[in-house]
């Protein structure tokens, strides 16, 4: 069999260098602001503050940073919208924000808990290209996003993304023992790209995803999740998963 010339390989040729991760504007002012801070602490030969300042302005900077993703493409793949642990893997109905004819029928969804710890990447991303149909944000209150009562007792916002085909999938933004508010880069009507940013959540919280019936989700309790990269499932596979913690 004749070696395949490099023109012909099915394989990329090009390379990826890593690069320093940018900081989202929405957290640049902090930075700029604790890192003013310390300089203002320098000055006055505060020292010990001033070296506890600069420790803040480099987590607020590792906080809001937004890297760059390489999301995988397929009309049935639903991508992960956060960072984090997958703590909960549970059948409930829809939230009653998303509920509608023009939204999530009743019935049994499987919800997809991501928990985003203060380390984690805070920037939401699209699960799946579509239009955006919902956009329910409810006030509450500020417990661990851990827990299982977050969903209905925390600040939350809602969003519903609809696909070209009629697919619709719904995830909520949920506000952590710290986090004190859930921002949106989008708006009701507007068109997103799977693993395209939507907004953030500030310091520690969690994101549930919805999962239709018939469609089993391709990670596992214990497993940590990229957003905008790890397939979170596959519209209609729904063969489970079997894993191990080790």
């Amino acid at each position: 069999m004749p070696a395949l010339d490099k023109h012909d390989s099915p394989l990329p040729t090009t390379t990826v260098k890593w690069r320093f991760p940018s900081v989202h504007p929405d957290g640049r002012k902090y930075a700029v602001g604790v890192g003013g801070a310390a300089l203002l602490a320098f000055i006055m030969h505060l020292q010990i503050l001033a070296w506890i300042l600069i420790g803040i302005t480099i987590w607020v900077a590792a906080f809001f940073r937004d890297p760059v993703r390489t999301t995988p493409r397929g009309d049935k793949l639903i991508i992960a919208p956060a960072d984090g642990l997958v703590t909960m893997i549970a059948r409930v109905g829809p939230p009653p924000e998303l509920r509608g004819s023009d939204a999530l029928a009743d019935g049994d969804y499987t919800r997809v808990s991501i928990f985003m710890s203060v380390f984690d990447v805070h920037i939401n991303r699209a699960p799946i290209t579509g239009r955006v149909k919902r956009i329910a944000y409810v006030p509450g209150k500020f417990v661990n996003a851990d827990l299982d009562k977050a969903s209905e007792d925390n600040e939350r916002q809602h969003m519903l993304v609809e696909s070209s085909d009629g697919l619709r999938i719904g995830f909520t933004q949920i506000a952590g023992l710290v986090a004190r508010r859930i921002i949106s880069f989008v708006r009701e009507g507007d068109v997103v790209d799977a693993g395209q940013r939507v907004g953030l959540i500030r310091f520690g919280s969690r994101v549930d995803v919805f999962l239709p019936a018939g469609t089993a989700p391709k990670v596992l309790l214990g497993q940590r999740t990229i957003a905008g990269e790890t397939i979170l499932a596959e519209m209609g596979v729904d063969a489970p998963l079997v894993g191990i913690s080790q």
